[in-house]
Formats: structure tokens, C-alpha cells, sequence
């Protein structure tokens, strides 16, 4: 017997099915080959990569801008066939829409150039003695560039390496015609790491940020504007993940701030859950695939990415059984009478768009080698809750961060916690930020639903034990 289904099955499906993210090992071993060529022609790149890994537990892999390959060049005729499409109005750049792998764009020349992505050329460039490189592009440029090595072979084995600074701009040089209004860059960069985060009442901070960033778009247009938001947004979180601090000051040795980031998870209250995907939406993010955790789990989150800057936000929410079959992104939660871990996380620390800060940020790495050597630095990881070939992940153990009385007592008075676990709260505070480790392999762009809902349940206050998360 056939059913036709309805409008909320239809829309359920298409939340699962649209985003179905699969390997690309093809198109991974591609890119692997070419780098592996470039390592074996540069020895400044070789050098590279062996550093990004023992400073930094990191894969020169992950850094990966961009490929500029000859038109002559044999793998060009292998794009199609692994998957690779020119992007739309080009008859140059190929980009893998299936999977997390870095554009390759043909040209003239006769030079392979390998550009890796980075924070600030500056720093870069600082970090490596290369004082006397010629920067391509002024000062808070949107692209900025530079030529750090090149092995001197005017021949098919010759090779570029370029480093990339981007600012929200997908272009592959500076554009020389480009206007840049410093003093607004700087003032909305200020405004964002300034911005207010306590209010009495959490729709009154998001008014205030959209405020800002209404005024930032602007004068800097979108892009821009998201870029500097979230540069802010990490700052943020730094100030109070330990973890996060240490990796940090080991890219930092390096000069690559956070460029392999991968995403940024926010947890939300419910009422506040659509204000926040409409935030998002403003800066030009677009939403991806849905969540779907069930009965059992008590949580939902919309996956939602810039298409530009690359930012990706995992945003999490408790969501009852009946409500995982809407777009809840976008339609209002109505209140509950009890909290999942989402909702009881902001009930103590407040929003992750507000007081809180973000949850976690995500860095791509060498799964092993950044455990091993922040286990050296004095940092424990939780047991991984991915371990497949293509993903793994695991989050640091968390930071303990104190909880406001206030916070509390209205908790124990609305008969949310109990009075033992208010007790427990006050005395010894409550899981707050990670920081996560990710590798992916073969391109692989998702997140594994299952190894969440196992992670989300082990962050929970209620059940994570103080000596084992302190």
C-alpha cells in the first residue's frame, strides 16, 4: 500500500537527505598526490609540513588554500572525473562541492603554487625570518599574499609556496582597485570584541548585536563584516578554554593563528534559538543539514555555513520528540517545564551568543599527535566520540567555570535542579567551554549524529563529575 506523505514528512526527509555527506576519496588522493609532488619539489614546504606537525600536531593538508596548477598540467584533465566542477561564471577555478577540499585554480604560468591559508601574513612571515618578503597587498587588505619559497626550477617540476591572508573574499590576489576604509575596520573590530554580553533580558543582546553588525555591513558589506564577528568570537572563547590557549600559542609559533578552524558551536536556549539562526542569516550564512537526535537524546541542532568566509556553526538546542519533524530553526520553541543539557548549560552560564561564549571551537589535526601533545602540555581529552577512518573527534576535558547564585536559585526555585545538584553547583561550578580535535580524511564534510549524542550526553552538568572534567 502506498502513502503519500505529508508536508512534515516531506520537510523532514529533505532536512536528512540534503546534506547526505559521503568520503571523496578520489578526489582526496588528487590532492594528496599533488601535495605529496610539491613536498618532494620544495624542500621550504617539506620543512613545513614536518613543523606544522611536531609544533603543532597539525597536517599541512589543513591548511590548504588553494592548488595553482599549469594548463598543461596532466591532473587538470582528472578534475571532472573526481568530482570537481569550475565554479559558476569561471573558466578556471574548480571547486569540489561534496567535499572539504581546497579549490584548484589553472593558469598561464609554468609553476605549481601551493598557497596555505593563515591568520595574518605578517605574523607569518614574522615567524619564519622572512623579513625581507614582498607582501602583495596593503594593510587590512581583503586579500592579502606573499611568495615564501620557491625551489628556482624553470621547468614542470618547478614550485610556488604562497601564503593567504583572506578577509570574507574568495579573490586570489589583492585588487588593487580596492577602497579600504581602515578607520571603520578598525571601529567595528573594537565594537564586536566590546560588545556588551549581559543584559537582564537575552532578546535585548541580540537587538544590540544586530545593531552592530547592521552598522558594520554598512560600511564593510557582509563578508567582511563576518569575518571580523567571528575573529571577535574566538577571541572570546580563548580567554576562558585553557586548552584553546595552549594550541593556540603553538600555531602562534608557526604564524597560522587559527585558519584550519572548523566550526563553532553555540548552544541556545529555545527562546532564543530562532534569533540566533536569523543572526546568522543576516551575516549571509546558509543552513545546511538538520539534526535529528530523538526521544531519547532531547536535543536538535542546524548545521549553517558562510559560504565565503568559511565559517561553520554547529548549533545545538533542546528539542522534544514532536518538534524534530519542523524547521525548528526558524520557527519559535514554545517553553518547556524541564531542561536537556543544552537548555540547563545556558540556564548556568548563560547564552553562547551572550555571556557565555561559544561551547567549543573545532580545529581540523593530526588526530593522534595533537592528543599525544597536549596530553605533554598538561591537557586531557575525553575519550573520542568519533573513530571512523574518514572522522575523528574528541573534546578536551572540560574547563570548570563558576556558576552566578542567582543562576542557581532560580533553578532550584522553579524545580529545574534539585537541591543536591544546586549544592554541587555553587560548591564546585559547572562544565563549561572545550575545545574540540577533528581530522577528517578523504574530503569528508559531515558530523557523525551518533558519537554526538553520546558527547552531549557526557557534557551534561548533571552527570560529569568534578574530579574527572576539573
Amino acid at each position: 500500500m502506498s502513502v503519500n506523505p505529508s508536508p512534515s514528512n516531506i520537510d523532514t526527509l529533505a532536512g536528512l537527505t540534503e546534506y547526505a555527506w559521503s568520503p571523496q576519496p578520489a578526489a582526496a588522493n588528487l590532492v594528496h598526490t599533488l601535495l605529496d609532488e610539491c613536498l618532494r619539489d620544495c624542500q621550504f614546504a617539506a620543512n613545513l609540513s614536518n613543523r606544522m606537525l611536531n609544533a603543532t600536531g597539525t597536517r599541512l593538508v589543513d591548511w590548504l588554500d588553494h592548488f595553482g596548477l599549469p594548463a598543461n598540467h596532466p591532473t587538470v584533465s582528472q578534475l571532472p572525473k573526481v568530482g570537481y566542477e569550475l565554479v559558476p561564471q569561471s573558466s578556471d577555478v574548480w571547486e569540489h562541492r561534496a567535499g572539504l577540499l581546497p579549490r584548484i585554480r589553472v593558469h598561464s604560468g609554468a609553476a605549481r603554487n601551493l598557497a596555505i591559508k593563515v591568520e595574518s601574513v605578517v605574523d607569518f612571515l614574522t615567524a619564519h625570518r622572512l623579513s625581507d618578503t614582498e607582501i602583495v597587498g596593503p594593510p587590512f587588505a581583503a586579500v592579502r599574499t606573499a611568495k615564501v619559497a620557491s625551489n628556482g626550477k624553470a621547468d614542470e617540476n618547478q614550485v610556488e609556496v604562497w601564503i593567504v591572508e583572506r578577509h570574507g573574499s574568495l579573490a586570489f590576489a589583492a585588487d588593487p582597485q580596492e577602497l579600504l576604509p581602515l578607520a571603520a575596520i578598525l571601529r567595528h573590530s573594537e565594537a564586536f570584541r566590546l560588545r556588551r554580553r549581559d543584559y537582564e533580558r537575552d532578546e535585548e543582546g541580540y537587538a544590540q548585536a544586530f545593531q552592530l553588525v547592521e552598522s558594520a555591513i554598512i560600511d564593510l558589506g557582509r563578508d567582511r563584516t563576518c569575518e571580523l564577528f567571528f575573529a571577535a568570537e574566538r577571541e572570546y572563547w580563548l580567554h576562558r578554554n585553557r586548552a584553546g590557549q595552549i594550541q593556540k600559542a603553538r600555531q602562534d609559533t608557526l604564524g597560522l593563528g587559527w585558519a584550519n578552524h572548523d566550526h563553532h558551536t553555540y548552544r541556545s536556549s529555545r527562546h532564543c534559538f530562532s534569533l540566533l539562526i536569523a543572526f546568522l542569516e543576516r551575516l549571509g550564512f546558509v543552513c545546511r543539514e538538520r539534526f535529528y537526535a530523538g526521544r531519547e537524546a532531547g536535543w536538535g541542532a542546524q548545521v549553517i555555513e558562510h559560504p565565503v568566509t568559511g565559517v561553520t556553526i554547529f548549533a545545538d538546542v533542546d528539542l522534544s520528540p514532536e518538534e524534530v519533524s519542523h524547521d525548528f530553526a526558524h520557527q519559535s520553541l514554545s517553553p518547556r517545564n524541564e531542561l536537556g543539557t543544552v537548555g540547563l548549560w545556558c540556564a548556568l552560564h548563560g547564552e553562547a551568543f551572550l555571556q557565555a561564549g561559544m561551547h567549543h571551537l573545532e580545529c581540523q589535526f593530526d588526530f593522534s599527535a595533537t592528543r599525544e601533545q597536549l596530553k605533554q602540555a598538561g591537557i586531557e581529552t575525553m575519550p573520542p566520540f568519533t573513530d571512523y577512518p574518514y572522522l575523528k573527534q574528541a573534546f578536551t576535558k572540560g574547563e570548570i567555570w563558576p556558576v552566578r547564585t542567582e543562576r542557581v536559585e532560580h533553578l532550584r526555585d522553579a524545580k529545574l535542579i534539585n537541591a543536591q545538584q544546586a549544592q554541587q553547583f555553587l560548591t564546585h561550578g559547572a562544565l563549561g567551554s572545550h575545545m574540540e580535535i577533528l581530522q577528517r580524511n578523504d574530503g569528508y564534510k559531515g558530523f557523525n549524529q551518533a558519537g554526538i549524542n553520546q558527547i552531549i550526553a557526557a557534557t551534561d552538568p548533571r552527570r560529569a563529575s568534578v574530579p574527572e572534567s576539573s
